[in-house]
């Protein structure tokens, strides 16, 4: 069953018009037409059956069926705060990060990036991601939609809000002596958690040390040191392994 976005889908409605780029996604590559069946969701976790009345190009109606029961959200909010990483690695994290569960993005400008936080939002890429995440939630079957942040530096970032934890993961010869990540099994489960991931290179020591005084814990996830773009990765599935309901 293709699926497909409708953010102006409300409570009650019989019918909805698709997004441009969904109903092009229709009509163009799918080919789908007029009394096909597919599915569509809201982002903001209703997915329901629907039959497509209209579908001309740009331009596709289609009509509520029924509800169905989409893949269930994981029960801790989750912000994965990512180091912004070089070419197409962060793509793939944010996909990632998405089909596993998160529920929001935030990238983050650290003091090894090559890039500022005007030049993402000048260059698009926050755009970009957000488009990665719609096609990773597609394909997961989540009908929650996850936010990609505006990019903020460790220090912007750090002055936010908390949430209920806050981790950072780090290297096992860190300075600042992390914990096992298997630490956190003593913990109550979160009802939100951050976790902040480095960039190739790793985090500078200025910033796990803002890290620290923050509150934030300073994890490891074992003795050999990953990659930037697989770092993430290998923490959600962990968090989700220990926090799963």
């Amino acid at each position: 069953m293709h699926r497909f976005f409708a953010p102006d889908l409300n409570p009650g409605d019989d019918t909805v018009v698709l997004p441009r780029g969904e109903a092009e996604h229709l009509t163009r590559v799918l080919r789908i037409g007029v009394g096909d069946t597919v599915s569509v969701f809201d982002g903001r976790g209703h997915e329901f059956l629907a039959r497509v009345i209209g579908a001309r190009h740009r331009n596709v109606g289609v009509q509520i069926v029924s509800r169905v029961e989409p893949a269930a959200e994981w029960n801790v909010s989750l912000t994965l705060a990512q180091a912004v990483l070089k070419g197409d690695k962060m793509d793939e994290v944010v996909r990632d990060a998405v089909m596993l569960g998160a529920s929001a993005i935030q990238p983050l400008v650290t003091g090894r990036a090559e890039t500022t936080v005007a030049g993402l939002l000048k260059g698009a890429r926050v755009e970009r991601w957000r488009r990665v995440v719609l096609a990773s939630a597609k394909q997961s079957g989540r009908a929650v939609l996850p936010e990609v942040r505006t990019p903020l530096t460790v220090e912007s970032y750090l002055e936010e809000p908390a949430p209920a934890l806050r981790l950072m993961l780090v290297e096992p010869s860190a300075a600042e002596k992390p914990e096992s990540m298997s630490a956190l099994r003593a913990l109550p489960v979160p009802g939100d958690v951050s976790v902040m991931i480095g960039p190739e290179g790793g985090w500078i020591d200025e910033e796990c040390e803002l890290a620290r005084r923050a509150g934030v814990r300073l994890v490891t996830l074992g003795p050999r040191t990953l990659r930037a773009d697989a770092v993430g990765l290998a923490a959600l599935s962990i968090l989700q392994f220990l926090w799963e309901s």
